[in-house]
């Protein structure tokens, strides 16, 4: 057993650290088997050398990002633990705590919360397409949108377009009542929400006016080429072979293009077939085509939604077996 006691200076951001009712904490002697006490400003740790040694990793790490200005929420130490224990990690390398990919924008940063997470924005930097595949709640979506508002606010494209099928079987509107927008904004909802998210509601609604930034259906962007602009393709696994690599080939000069989707939860029609895989498996290996594949490791939402990606998953493969 091993003792390690930590001293935080600033008693504000000492007690953010911690959490509410010292939540913080308690996820720490959770996941790494250690024992936390806090005391005004300072924290001991009892556990083994490996699991004090994380835990300390993960506290001066969040502490660190709390002196920046940045929120700290009980998910971002979830994400921490995981990165400092390497749960789930599959042999990827990491650069450590300190040094894991950041997305940010006038009004968050976004730090991986995984390795596969890490491994993402690294590839938005170094390529023009790049495909996130895996379950809900990997952040593969929510870490897009946030990547292209940065991309936006620092002049580095000119428009910011988010598309996603409208309906999950052929995008049929007619029956919706009101104009198009209306028909169509409660399939965009999800984008809406991340974008209001890492963007002030004020510049999101004034690109939007202004049509710097397009909120669109897929349908919409037939015929178009998207030059000089971070162009996302989300629920991508609803585009059939002609759709989606009719999207692909929007592409234009000094632009950007990201494709999410989950293969695992395909709505299109019997009979019709998901051009997400096909994509993904064709363009492996491409230059300036960067793919990542998340699994339920990566789910950063409440910890119930792994465990309920991890039977679905169990459930297919013993489905596949027999």
């Amino acid at each position: 057993m091993a003792d390690k006691t930590l001293t935080f200076e600033d008693n504000r951001l000492a007690s953010a650290l911690f959490g509410q009712f010292d939540e913080h904490l308690a996820l720490l002697e959770q996941k790494l088997d250690v024992e936390a006490s806090a005391r005004g400003n300072h924290v001991s740790l009892t556990g083994s050398a490996e699991a004090c040694a994380n835990a300390a990793e993960v506290l001066e790490s969040l502490y660190s990002r709390l002196r920046k200005g940045e929120h700290i929420a009980l998910a971002d130490v979830d994400g921490a633990i995981r990165v400092a224990s390497r749960s789930g990690i599959d042999q990827k390398p990491l650069p450590g705590l300190s040094g894991l990919a950041q997305v940010t924008t006038r009004r968050r940063t976004v730090t991986a919360r995984s390795a596969n997470q890490d491994a993402y924005i690294r590839q938005l930097e170094d390529n023009d397409l790049v495909f996130g595949v895996g379950p809900a709640g990997t952040g593969k979506t929510y870490i897009a949108v946030a990547y292209a508002a940065a991309l936006l606010e620092r002049g580095a494209v000119d428009r910011l377009i988010l598309s996603r099928p409208a309906v999950e079987a052929g995008e049929r509107l007619g029956f919706l009542p009101g104009d198009m927008k209306e028909k169509v904004d409660p399939y965009l909802r999800p984008l809406y929400d991340a974008l209001y998210d890492v963007m002030t509601p004020e510049r999101v609604e004034r690109g939007i006016a202004n049509q710097v930034i397009e909120i669109a259906p897929l349908a919409f962007m037939r015929g178009r080429t998207l030059a000089h602009a971070a162009v996302i393709l989300d629920e991508a696994q609803n585009c059939t072979t002609m759709q989606m690599k009719m999207f692909l080939t929007r592409l234009g000069e000094g632009s950007k293009m990201i494709v999410t989707g989950d293969p695992s939860q395909i709505d299109l029609p019997d009979g019709q077939r998901s051009g997400l895989p096909e994509a993904v498996s064709l363009l492996e290996g491409v230059e300036s085509v960067g793919q990542t594949r998340f699994t339920a490791q990566d789910v950063v939402r409440h910890p119930l939604v792994q465990r309920i990606v991890d039977a679905y998953e169990r459930h297919s493969q013993t489905g596949m077996k027999s």
